[in-house]
């Protein structure tokens, strides 16, 4: 009787398995894809985890960018592709007519924010409140008002000068002046961008005084390659590539692990602009080869919540710009997401080996707890962290020491109750 019991036992759990990783799917197949820059970098590709290539374009076609949110002062520069920024140190606006450049080698060059979208080449001398750097924020109209004078170096370079006088914040439209350095050739435009919203950001050239739309839908890009201004550790600019994250995306890095690592329930999700960055690789001064890091392994989560190993195997550097990786889902198992009466729960890594992640956002001030049973109903580990705040509460449940299986975390808060599966393997 008892090894009867302990078969159908046995045969339980195996078919509880068999559905759950059925209905959540473990680990997708292991894509193997590959983009190219051309030589010398001269394109740049957005790209999609789960779709793959979404647009190559040439990265040199535009010099400035407004962000296209009506509620953001952000505005880049095309740094990757050779422009620099200064502000003029000699006068404020009133100074327009007679601007020269003297002594410009000594002037500071302003470069956009490796790791933030919003904290562009043009509010990097920003202040506290209301200074964003190129304008005084307004708190009646809500508008920007220029109050800096800027020399842009662009990307065949020529230098132009230019004011940003305006951001009319409820139109989202930007007025701006620039010129050639003797006043030749000014133009004076207002940049209305405000139908432009499913792209973060709209280009615009100097060089050729027009709109250039060099974005792909936002919703359809999860990271991209291409060049940009980093920082060294002592604060000195210098160029790289690499790889930027949308808005949306988080990633976390593991090194050094072996390429077959999976718990990437440890550590925090880092939604950086450049988590992801350019360090996958390195240069080999010998054999003047780049190798990347083979000791690397990145997940990557885009706003659908799905998680994605990335892990790079190849760089060519500038004879053709080839970037080689592999990309693997982690999908549904990977992430148990639940929404209900104004809760949300996400619940990952699922299957888990050490501890489980919960991130919940509920009402400030309700009263939470969650807790660890089996299928029997008997409670394993349990947890009652108090009152949720503001925003995302981040949690996490130690796992270690409970047996391989299928088991059930309940999370209540107030009168809402949620309840996942989830599996502890090793």
């Amino acid at each position: 009787m008892n090894k009867l019991r302990t078969i159908l036992s046995v045969s339980y759990l195996a078919i509880c398995l068999a559905i759950l990783f059925s209905t959540t799917g473990v680990q997708a197949s292991v894509k193997s894809d590959s983009i190219s820059l051309l030589p010398g970098y001269a394109n740049e590709v957005y790209y999609s985890l789960k779709n793959g290539i979404i647009q190559t374009g040439p990265h040199a076609t535009w010099d400035i960018a407004f962000r296209t949110m009506k509620r953001s002062s952000s505005i880049l520069t095309n740094d990757g592709a050779g422009v620099v920024l200064y502000t003029y140190p000699k006068a404020d606006t009133s100074g327009w007519a007679t601007m020269d450049t003297v002594g410009i080698a000594t002037w500071k060059p302003m470069y956009n924010d490796p790791e933030n979208w919003e904290n562009g080449a043009f509010s990097r001398n920003a202040k506290s409140y209301p200074d964003y750097g190129w304008a005084i924020y307004n708190g009646v109209t809500h508008d920007l008002n220029g109050d800096s004078l800027f020399v842009i170096k662009l990307r065949d370079g020529s230098f132009r000068k230019l004011w940003m006088i305006k951001k009319f914040s409820t139109l989202d439209i930007y007025k701006f002046r620039y010129a050639n350095l003797d006043g030749t050739n000014e133009h004076t435009v207002s940049e209305d961008i405000s139908g432009l919203t499913s792209t973060d950001f709209s280009g615009y050239s100097l060089e050729t005084n027009t709109r250039v739309a060099f974005q792909p839908v936002r919703s359809s890009w999860d990271i991209l390659f291409t060049r940009y201004m980093s920082v060294q550790p002592d604060g000195t600019p210098y160029l790289v590539t690499g790889v930027l994250s949308n808005d949306t995306v988080s990633s976390k890095n593991f090194h050094p692990v072996q390429l077959t690592y999976t718990d990437y329930g440890l550590g925090k999700w880092d939604s950086t602009r450049s988590s992801i960055g350019w360090n996958w690789k390195v240069f080999d001064m010998i054999n003047f080869v780049y190798h990347v890091v083979d000791s690397s392994v990145y997940f990557v989560k885009p706003v659908s919540g799905d998680i994605y190993k990335l892990i790079f195997t190849a760089y060519a550097g500038s004879s053709t710009g080839k970037v080689k990786f592999n990309v693997e889902k982690f999908a549904g198992a990977g992430i148990s997401a639940i929404s209900r009466n104004d809760v949300v729960l996400n619940l990952y890594p699922n299957p888990a080996v050490s501890r489980i992640n919960l991130d919940i956002t509920g009402k400030a001030g309700n009263e939470l707890s969650f807790f660890l049973t089996d299928l029997t109903g008997r409670q394993l580990r349990a947890d009652h962290p108090g009152q949720l705040t503001g925003g995302l509460n981040a949690y996490s449940m130690d796992v270690t020491g409970v047996q391989p299986g299928v088991y059930f975390v309940t999370v209540c808060i107030a009168a809402t109750k949620m309840v996942s599966k989830v599996i502890i393997t090793r």
